[in-house]
């Protein structure tokens, strides 16, 4: 696509923004009830589905899908911009699920689950447990075989919008003799199957994006098995790869457009000409467009077919890193006032302009997509081939 035709398709994304972003979306999320997210959510997927924005990270040949580098960015660029509502909801069914059932799925599994995903459907991720954390070699949750089920009993938990979802991406222990990581089967669930019960957890924030998920001898059919039984850790590999590297090309756009939300805090208290919080901006500007080009760099290796072990992680460190940085200076930025509470908003980013709130949430990022120690652990022992981590090391 040349230059012109880019910037035709941008005005074309522009134009259909404008008359479609759901107005005052903001006004009407500060504070409200999970219904009334549910129903914008719902709204505003449908809208970016039909028109074939919800999914330009596809293969070509799904609706939506095969779109270039360029015209992503600038889909991602035009919505950050236009300040749309964050498909929450729908985040693990679009970047998760999809790109595992595209890398690892059977061709009868993505025939059964993407046309779901493309209706409505939404997913979870069952990676997480109590005693496990971010440690997903250590998780317990079990699945047994039984002919052709398995039979699950576990807990997880740390599951976004789970309360809500139709199906789980589910990674359980099907083999406990060896090596922890050998162990592991990554199954698809049905949130509605008997034995499945969800808590949701109450956030400091006030949110209550994540639940709990408790299994009680769930059945799940060894036709929803991705990958061969044993090898789920290579599975999930590509799914959080999606996490710490794809969708952290739309959270990093998004990001960029959180720089005016902040300019315009610093205007409105009196402080965009204080030299500290000049210099301190100076320094923020150059990071966020950093951690954008950083991620535009992932995604052009990805679509290439040259994408390395540990460049997604380069991509979700330094996001988490900069995303915190962006909004510490937004709390300091409005002084006292920046402490009260403002109400919490839904279906926001981690950029809402609640900087008090936006800084809470930016702890997510230390732990979402992986640990932030794990990813310098990858970086470290995979990409840049250092020593392992000693397994005893600690304190004396």
């Amino acid at each position: 696509m040349s230059e012109t035709q880019l910037e035709q398709f941008r005005q074309e994304v522009r134009g259909w923004l404008g008359d479609n972003i759901p107005q005052g979306w903001r006004a009407a999320m500060t504070n409200a009830e999970q219904p009334a997210f549910v129903e914008l959510q719902q709204a505003w997927f449908k809208k970016l589905v039909e028109q074939g924005y919800a999914t330009p990270h596809w293969p070509e040949g799904w609706h939506g899908g095969g779109r270039s580098l360029a015209e992503q960015k600038v889909i991602f660029e035009e919505v950050a911009r236009a300040d749309a509502p964050r498909l929450i909801l729908y985040f693990v069914a679009l970047y998760h699920a999809a790109c595992t059932l595209f890398e690892c799925g059977s061709q009868a599994q993505k025939d059964k689950y993407l046309p779901g995903i493309l209706n409505g459907e939404i997913w979870c991720q069952g990676f997480s447990e109590p005693n496990a954390g971010s440690d997903l070699a250590s998780l317990k949750t079990r699945a047994e075989r039984r002919g052709d089920k398995y039979i699950i009993n576990g807990q997880k938990t740390w599951s976004t919008m789970a309360q809500y979802a139709d199906r789980c991406l589910l990674l359980a222990r099907t083999d406990g003799s060896g090596p922890p990581q050998a162990g592991l089967t990554y199954l698809l669930l049905d949130m509605k199957a008997k034995g499945v019960s969800v808590r949701p957890i109450d956030q400091i924030t006030g949110d209550d994006e994540f639940a709990e998920i408790f299994f009680d001898d769930v059945e799940v059919s060894v036709e929803d098995r991705v990958g061969e039984e044993g090898n789920g850790w290579a599975v999930a590999q590509a799914t959080l790869a999606s996490e710490r590297g794809l969708t952290l090309v739309e959270l990093t756009q998004r990001m960029r457009g959180g720089l005016s939300m902040l300019v315009e805090t610093l205007k409105s208290q009196g402080r965009l000409d204080d030299p500290h919080m000049r210099q301190q901006l100076g320094q923020v500007i150059p990071q966020v467009n950093a951690a954008c080009a950083v991620a535009d760099r992932y995604l052009q290796k990805r679509i290439s077919d040259q994408e390395q072990v540990g460049d997604a992680s380069i991509v979700k460190l330094y996001y988490a890193q900069v995303l915190r940085e962006l909004v510490r200076l937004g709390v300091q930025s409005e002084g006292l006032a920046g402490q009260y509470h403002g109400g919490f908003m839904r279906g926001a980013t981690q950029e809402t302009g609640n900087w008090a709130l936006d800084f809470m949430n930016s702890y997510n990022w230390s732990i979402a997509g992986g640990s932030n120690e794990v990813q310098r652990n990858i970086i470290a022992e995979r990409m840049l081939g250092m020593p392992r981590e000693p397994k005893q090391w600690q304190l004396s």
